[in-house]
């Protein structure tokens, strides 16, 4: 399926930001002014664009989005806010619309002047030459240890009439739920209210972005926007535009979820932590959100070793009630422990088998209850140390 909706063109340029030379700015400019509404970062430190977007979506409109790679606007007091603003007010003028209808995105190293004339000097060229088919180019212009554009494009159909739901996200490192570290821009073409769109987006980012972890930390520029043009005729106030709309989404932001763990930064494996038959749900989450975060279970994973004792060791400083007697451990369908004991050495070495694919399932079944969560991370390799270490240099 493409990646274009209605009403919506995007495109990118090198501004100069990134070292490489290689693109790293654009926009996403919708026909019509759009409904807009947005999920942020819930980091106490808050980079500009995040605080100027915070405002300017209270309006519930927008028409559109600039973003930058190469440097996050973070940590850079009062003159961040007025340079995300001057980015803003020269996309406005370029595309001749009126500057509080522009959201800034900004992603990179922190505690950096942003390069404002660079950007505007870049500006006219780049709103020149949006298209259709633009959203790629946004993807690739994302980037940052990022190696694949994350995309999505999911379709809807209510009656004779279809709407589309296309986004763009970058995201490889600081992963943690509660909004993944990351961008995410998603068009529509359906017609929606603030307070609905907005409730939409934050049960899609519970489903998706809040269930993955790649190393525990949170960013300062973590943003999730979501702009709906309408022009598909189909409106969220109809139930079941609202219900199909909703799946939609969901299924849209879970796959750009899996792929941002899926290159979470040195990875080599997808792993999803399933929690089941706890007391309740919130146990359930932090058990597996304790698992996955864990670095000795994450390096046992690239190291391909069935070492159930981390996973044991994990669950048990959960912060949770569990019985250890009652515990049982699948990698995929192989059972490696059984009521808090090993299965023995055939067993391991069938998770063993298990641990040299790229994508399965540790299930963790504690039989206290009827709730269970999954969460979604990846293992902790030694590229993960080369790449953090060296990203500024």
């Amino acid at each position: 399926m493409k990646l274009q909706v209605p009403g919506f063109v995007a495109g990118a340029v090198a501004a100069g930001l990134k070292k490489d030379g290689k693109n790293d700015l654009g926009i996403i400019f919708s026909e019509v002014p759009a409904c807009a509404a947005g999920v942020f970062t819930t980091n106490q430190v808050q980079a500009a664009p995040v605080l100027l977007d915070k405002e300017r979506i209270k309006s519930g409109r927008c028409q559109a989005i600039v973003a930058n790679s190469g440097n996050a606007n973070a940590c850079t007091g009062r003159q961040g806010i007025e340079d995300a603003e001057a980015v803003a007010r020269a996309a406005a003028t370029a595309l001749r619309i009126p500057e509080e209808l522009v959201l800034v995105a900004s992603t990179g190293v922190i505690g950096q002047p942003l390069d404002v004339s660079a950007i505007g000097a870049a500006m006219p060229k780049l709103a020149g030459h949006l298209s259709p088919a633009g959203l790629y180019d946004l993807a690739q212009a994302l980037m940052t240890t990022d190696t694949f554009p994350k995309t999505a494009s999911k379709q809807g159909r209510i009656s004779d009439k279809t709407f589309t739901v296309a986004a763009v996200a970058k995201g490889a490192g600081m992963i943690l739920p509660d909004m993944a570290t990351m961008l995410c821009f998603v068009c529509t073409d359906i017609g929606a209210e603030p307070d609905l769109l907005g409730q939409a987006l934050k049960d899609a980012v519970a489903a998706s972005f809040n269930t993955i972890t790649v190393d525990g930390d949170t960013s300062t520029n973590d943003t999730v926007l979501v702009l709906a043009n309408g022009l598909s005729g189909l409106n969220l106030k109809v139930a079941a535009c609202a219900a199909t709309f909703q799946k939609t989404l969901n299924e849209a932001l879970f796959t750009l979820a899996l792929q941002i763990v899926r290159d979470g930064e040195g990875a080599t494996k997808l792993v999803s932590i399933r929690v089941k038959r706890a007391s309740n749900q919130g146990d359930a989450r932090q058990v597996a959100y304790t698992v996955a975060h864990s670095p000795l279970v994450k390096t046992a994973l690239f190291g391909e070793d069935a070492n159930w004792g981390r996973i044991m060791a994990a669950v048990g400083r959960a912060g949770v009630r569990i019985n250890p007697d009652t515990i049982d451990i699948y990698f995929d369908d192989v059972c490696m422990v059984k009521n808090g004991q090993g299965c023995g050495r055939e067993a391991e070495a069938a998770a063993v088998r298990v641990l040299k694919t790229d994508r399965f399932t540790i299930t963790i079944d504690l039989k206290l209850g009827s709730e269970g969560a999954t969460v979604h991370t990846c293992d902790l390799s030694t590229d993960y140390v080369r790449i953090n270490a060296n990203y500024r240099s």
